[in-house]
């Protein structure tokens, strides 16, 4: 999909229609392969020592990106570091990152302390400091999947259900602040309620996003063949591919596609179900919950029903720091299946 989607845009900014895809499988497919298979090789509770470290290098790579000479800022956005010939972006790690240091905190809690507000201040503190540095930058999409997919496994680990709806109230309104504090996260609110208020303005994006998955039917129009890839449709090679994927391969298609993501956030379900200790629950079932909720959310915004938020779509939109960090994820929940069943659990 990325082949297709991208081969447009790569011609008229690098005079290159493989620039995308051939970045693609040297900085995050070939990366990402080698992070899974050391990781999966590897007997993931050594990544209980590292998560407070992980956790403190990613705020600091956080830190980073506002700094001029290390951070590059793109389109208002100061979410990318340099690295010489190539870039990361860090939120795309703190992801991996913060999932360890929250599965660590939640297995090493007791009954007691894990589900009182005053146990509960070292992570969300933590989870604050995320949270606040993306919100500079700003990255409201990479900030809203690591703060839901962390509630979720606060959650999860058994909290109170009046923490949880607290905490969520508390994001909810947290949000709602930042839509109307910032007159751009305003406008795209808007846009999201009454996209033909603004067709050719804010609006655009969501407008060429609905226009290009209504045009694939149930069969599409095939491979190679949108038409709303060549400059109509803001960011084909990221956050808007799956219109794309619908344009081309149709509805029938795009459902079993996200059959496939259903089935593999599922497997990390039934891996967090049968892993040896509640590390390995909390990081496996965080990792799935990571890729479904991000899933979602990219597809919902381009069908119109959430707001668009930049966020990209698992394994497909191009991003080496996101292509390395779910390999490098997944690679983490395949050392807790092969551990499965090697030691006593840890209820």
């Amino acid at each position: 999909m990325l082949l297709s989607a991208s081969g447009p845009v790569a011609f008229q900014q690098y005079s290159d229609p493989l620039h995308f895809v051939r970045r693609q499988v040297l900085l995050g497919l070939l990366p990402g392969a080698m992070a899974f298979f050391i990781l999966s090789r590897l007997d993931y509770r050594f990544l209980r020592t590292f998560a407070f470290p992980a956790l403190v290098g990613s705020l600091i790579l956080l830190v980073l990106v506002f700094i001029p000479g290390f951070g590059l800022k793109f389109g208002g956005s100061h979410s990318w570091l340099s690295l010489g010939s190539f870039s990361i972006q860090p939120s795309e790690f703190v992801k991996v990152a913060f999932l360890v240091y929250a599965a660590a905190w939640l297995s090493s809690r007791g009954e007691t302390e894990g589900k009182s507000l005053q146990g509960s201040v070292s992570f969300l503190g933590a989870l604050g400091a995320v949270v606040l540095l993306l919100v500079l930058q700003p990255d409201t999409g990479s900030m809203s999947v690591i703060a839901a997919t962390s509630l979720l496994m606060y959650f999860m680990s058994g909290a109170p259900i009046v923490w949880f709806v607290t905490l969520g109230a508390a994001a909810a309104a947290g949000l709602f602040l930042l839509i109307k504090l910032t007159p751009y996260r305003a406008a795209r609110f808007m846009t999201f309620l009454h996209p033909e208020l603004d067709p050719q303005g804010v609006g655009y994006h969501i407008n060429q996003a609905v226009l290009a998955v209504g045009s694939g039917g149930l069969f599409g129009l095939g491979y190679g063949q949108s038409r709303q890839k060549f400059l109509y449709l803001p960011e084909v090679q990221g956050d808007s591919i799956f219109a794309v994927l619908a344009e081309e391969l149709g509805f029938v298609v795009t459902v079993l596609f996200l059959v496939a993501v259903v089935a593999l956030v599922w497997r990390c379900f039934t891996i967090a179900r049968e892993a040896p200790d509640r590390f390995g629950t909390y990081l496996a079932a965080g990792v799935g919950i990571w890729i479904g909720i991000q899933t979602f959310v990219n597809a919902a915004s381009m069908i119109g029903l959430m707001p668009i938020t930049g966020v990209t779509l698992p394994f497909v939109s191009y991003g080496n720091s996101a292509t390395v960090s779910l390999f490098a994820a997944l690679g983490i929940v395949a050392s807790i299946s092969r551990q499965t069943g090697r030691g006593t659990h840890d209820v």
